[in-house]
């Protein structure tokens, strides 16, 4: 049956000078007043020991400015702090942190009858209006939400939250295990071996070129006792460089994306890892590696489109001993039995010679099905 769900569309905007100011605006609206609130809550807690259910209404007498942008933006900054607090007291989330300018520049409306709508070449937007866009697909579906945003090279995106429908994947009798690395981005338990792209890794020395000349422009606005702002040098530089990171990221998502659907389409049950990956970029022999892997956004994108195509993906516990299990007869090696730089090794008791990779993602995936069918089992005893 086809399947009602909320999906994202990014769309890229032109606005001009007036529509620019206007986004300048809000930007630094809500950052103020999510910066207000939190400093104004922590203050009152510091003082009574309880929650200030403060608003951004009753900070618009002091600060009439706040009437000039869109009043959904400030509420939906409300509901974005009092969600923070809320994860941060009841699941050990971090504290929320205050906001500076020019990081992840954004803020949210929400669509009221038509508020929030599209034409072929053009996003309307409240307070705003029309702003020229590139739109180069198709978007059904009831447009719930936009969230406008700017990057440090200066372009400018919104991205909006649809209502819609998508008709279920067909079955295709094929289950997959996947084991993350970085070698291979994955290994799977078909024994498919994806290299990882590494885009950062590609593109470091060009990125610290660029950075070293921002560096310079820097220290020679520093001598001239000029502010960073008023130096174009370093401005033009200072995009150069921020141009570079989105190339990174554009391309490692367009990779995640289309490998993260591949793998959802082509089969009905997927497991994999459920590692602690928090934890293991704290090691800073790996971290810069971890993250530019992107495993944690891979894991995310699996999720969300297993639930969308009626898909089952499986969470195997980190410390299953997936590389040290024989796939053949389930004999476990001992803890100093198996290096992390042995990447074959042979079994003591069925003496069947295993890549460690494929190995693991065989593993994961039996650990996987075992999973799958305890909670069929389980449901139907009606202890779920």
């Amino acid at each position: 049956m086809p399947k009602q769900i909320l999906k994202a569309y990014k769309v890229r905007l032109y606005p001009n000078d007036e529509q620019q100011v206007f986004f300048a605006k809000s930007f630094g609206c809500t950052r103020f007043i999510w910066n207000k609130m939190l400093s104004d809550k922590v203050n009152h807690y510091k003082a009574n020991k309880t929650i200030l259910n403060n608003t951004p209404a009753q900070y618009k007498k002091e600060f009439e400015w706040l009437k000039e942008v869109d009043s959904l933006a400030l509420a939906n900054v409300q509901q974005n702090l009092r969600s923070a607090y809320k994860k941060f007291f009841e699941q050990g989330t971090g504290f929320p942190k205050f906001k500076k300018k020019g990081i992840k520049d954004s803020y949210t409306t929400n669509n009221q009858k038509g508020t929030v709508a599209l034409t072929y070449n053009s996003v309307k937007l409240p307070k705003i209006g029309h702003i020229k866009a590139k739109i180069h697909r198709r978007i059904n579906g009831l447009i719930k939400s936009a969230t406008i945003s700017a990057t440090p090279s200066g372009k400018y995106f919104v991205s909006l939250l649809v209502e819609t429908v998508v008709e279920p994947l067909p079955k295709t009798y094929s289950n997959i295990g996947i084991d993350l690395g970085l070698t291979n981005f994955i290994v799977l338990s078909d024994s498919t071996k994806v290299a990882n792209p590494r885009f950062l890794s590609k593109l470091k020395d060009k990125l610290a070129r660029e950075q070293k000349i921002l560096a310079k422009r820097r220290e020679v606005a520093k001598a001239q006792q000029r502010k960073l702002s008023d130096s174009r040098n370093y401005q033009k530089q200072k995009v150069k460089v921020a141009k570079i990171y989105e190339k990174i990221t554009n391309q490692r998502l367009d990779f995640l994306h289309k490998l993260s659907f591949n793998i959802i389409k082509n089969h009905d049950v997927i497991a994999i890892e459920d590692l602690n990956i928090k934890g293991m970029v704290k090691n800073r022999k790996l971290a810069k590696a971890i993250n530019d892997s992107s495993w944690s956004v891979f894991t995310i994108m699996l999720a969300y489109k297993a639930e969308w195509y009626d898909k089952a993906l499986v969470r195997i516990d980190q410390w299953y001993p997936s590389s040290k299990t024989c796939s053949g007869c389930d004999y476990v090696l001992g803890k100093d039995d198996l290096k992390l730089s042995d990447r074959l090794w042979d079994c003591p008791r069925c003496l069947q010679t295993h890549d460690r990779d494929i190995n693991a993602s065989i593993n994961i995936l039996n650990q996987g099905l075992i999973l799958v069918k305890q909670s069929k089992t389980v449901g139907a005893i009606g202890l779920a």
